[in-house]
């Protein structure tokens, strides 16, 4: 114990001595928290869309007046026709293009239907298929304004005939995420990424830069157990990843208002539980890797493994099956399953408890193979 308990204060001072370390385990988390949310989203604005009206009328004025005015759209032109606008698209000045036909008035008034034409650029699918939404609700937005104004217009017998036709109202209710906020999303995934990083990568390159610089070897030759060794390689990041955590939870509160609807102790033991798993997830790579070449190289592979196949960004059950196969032993899925539950379900501890079990399995698994696969060179 007095072994161990020497070899941690060695570490934490090593840590330490850097003055950088300190600055970064505050600052980290911040500049993640603070820039990275509001830079990554799925939700697409600003999309660039011409406008070919070939009535030239007044309600076609009001449609491009609305589409004009939508937060998600920004009109790039008023070409005279369609072949322009394709031009446009082509050159990428583009991206989509609506097209409304000479007779857009007299269709509605006449026979209350008109069609418009949409074409869109979808070498970028998700904004394609977001874009055609959009527009889409645009423009069903605009044609009950017009059947509202119409109805106005005929006489009242007409008017209760056709009020008291049968119609379905839509009335969604959105649960957990009421303003629809992708950031409340993404922030619970951003606290796992920096746990991964701070706790799993850190270890295994601190590790590795001892290697090649030789002072491990001056461990490798006393009587000190594989086990000690590898607890007092992790403890102090342990530590700093809970610390970091304690910063994150504070930060998402203090800057965006997000506080678990749960228990924020489950919070903090459930990061635990994932910081046991994914160090010995680090500390595998640093026994397979001799240089900061191949520690590096196997960072990228894992990094990408974990996050893109981690439930991160695209939710696990839309992926294909051998992609759901990976995830099932992925730990980074099931803590950003956890985190989004206590986050945003209100879920407890209990509500989670098959997923810190599934965790736990992984960190026995891992840190077994750690301490398996370390070997001492004298």
């Amino acid at each position: 114990m007095k072994t161990l308990k020497f070899l941690i204060e060695k570490e934490f001072k090593q840590m330490f001595r850097n003055p950088l370390i300190p600055r970064l385990i505050v600052m980290f988390p911040t500049m993640v928290l603070l820039v990275f949310p509001w830079a990554v989203s799925f939700e697409v604005k600003n999309i660039k869309i011409d406008v070919v009206d070939h009535g030239k009328s007044i309600y076609s004025k009001r449609l491009t007046d609305k589409v004009a005015a939508s937060k998600y759209f920004i009109l790039n032109d008023t070409p005279l026709d369609y072949q322009t606008a394709m031009l446009n698209m082509e050159n990428g000045k583009t991206d989509m293009i609506l097209e409304i036909p000479a007779s857009f008035d007299k269709d509605i008034v006449k026979s209350q239907t008109s069609t418009v034409g949409v074409a869109v650029n979808s070498v970028n699918g998700t904004q394609g298929l977001l874009g055609s939404n959009y527009i889409m609700q645009i423009v069903n937005d605009f044609s009950s304004e017009m059947r509202g104004e119409l109805i106005n217009t005929l006489p009242p017998q007409s008017r209760a005939t056709i009020m008291n036709m049968p119609r379905v109202d839509i009335v969604p209710q959105y649960k957990y995420n009421p303003e629809l906020d992708y950031k409340n999303f993404m922030i619970p995934g951003f606290m796992v990424l920096l746990l991964t990083i701070l706790c799993g990568i850190l270890p295994a390159l601190n590790i590795v830069m001892e290697k090649e610089n030789g002072t491990i070897q001056q461990i490798n030759v006393t009587p000190i157990s594989k086990i000690n060794f590898i607890l007092a390689k992790l403890i102090p990041y342990w530590a700093v990843g809970l610390v970091v955590m304690i910063i994150s939870v504070t930060l998402a509160y203090v800057i965006y208002g997000l506080w678990p609807a749960g228990n924020v102790i489950a919070v903090l033991f459930s990061a635990i539980v994932f910081i046991l798993s994914v160090s010995g997830l680090g500390i595998i790579i640093s026994n397979y890797s001799e240089t900061m070449q191949q520690a590096s190289f196997l960072v990228m592979f894992f990094i990408l493994i974990l996050v893109l196949l981690g439930g991160m960004f695209t939710p696990v059950s839309g992926m294909p099956a051998w992609a759901q196969t990976i995830a099932a032993v992925n730990p980074f899925n099931y803590l950003t399953k956890t985190f989004r539950m206590l986050y945003l379900n209100g879920s407890t501890l209990a509500d989670v408890s098959n997923n810190l079990f599934a965790l736990g399995i992984i960190a026995v698994v891992l840190n077994g193979w750690a301490v398996f696969s370390y070997k001492k060179r004298g």
